[in-house]
């Protein structure tokens, strides 16, 4: 019985020690301690105030939350910029085919693209440069869009940085 003991220990005590630390999927090398989140700008046509503001803040929130990495102002072990390069509202109709209702409610689209630079000073190799691009549908249904707003873009973000995170300590 002992002996199994010692065993678990052994293995849990190795799966610690292993090169990499994960943590909620995320691997992050252990000599990565730093990283810098630079303001990301809006340059979408459409341009929402607080958005910028609003997208750096959440993103630096999703690190500090799933890694142990530290936000630095400068020269992070791993640098994330950008701009927000698109922010489009467009109608998406949604109909059922099979029942002819005149009260069947058009929707909505609201999307937001970011483009990302994402560098890895530890590893150059797992630096990248890439848009990504989420959305949410809705329906105003007696409510005005900057009702709605707020909420919509903070489901977005909170798309946008979990694919920016995955993407750079994921590597999916």
């Amino acid at each position: 019985m002992m002996k199994k003991i010692y065993i678990l220990l052994f293995a849990v005590v190795a799966l610690f020690n292993s090169c990499s630390i994960k943590f909620n999927g995320a691997s992050i090398p252990p000599e990565m301690k730093t990283v810098t989140v630079n303001f990301f700008e809006n340059n979408a046509p459409l341009v929402i105030p607080y958005l910028s503001q609003q997208f750096t803040e959440d993103l630096r929130t999703r690190i500090r939350n799933q890694s142990r990495l530290s936000i630095v102002q400068n020269d992070g072990h791993a640098i994330f910029e950008g701009r927000i390069t698109n922010y489009e509202i467009r109608p998406v109709t949604l109909t059922d085919n099979n029942q002819m209702n005149s009260n069947t409610q058009g929707s909505n689209r609201l999307s937001i693209t970011v483009n990302v630079k994402y560098t890895n000073n530890i590893d150059a190799k797992q630096s990248f440069e890439e848009s990504f691009t989420r959305f949410k549908d809705f329906v105003l249904s007696g409510s005005s869009l900057q009702a709605l707003e707020p909420q919509l873009i903070k489901d977005i973000n909170t798309q946008l940085t979990e694919d920016i995170f995955n993407r750079a300590f994921a590597q999916w």
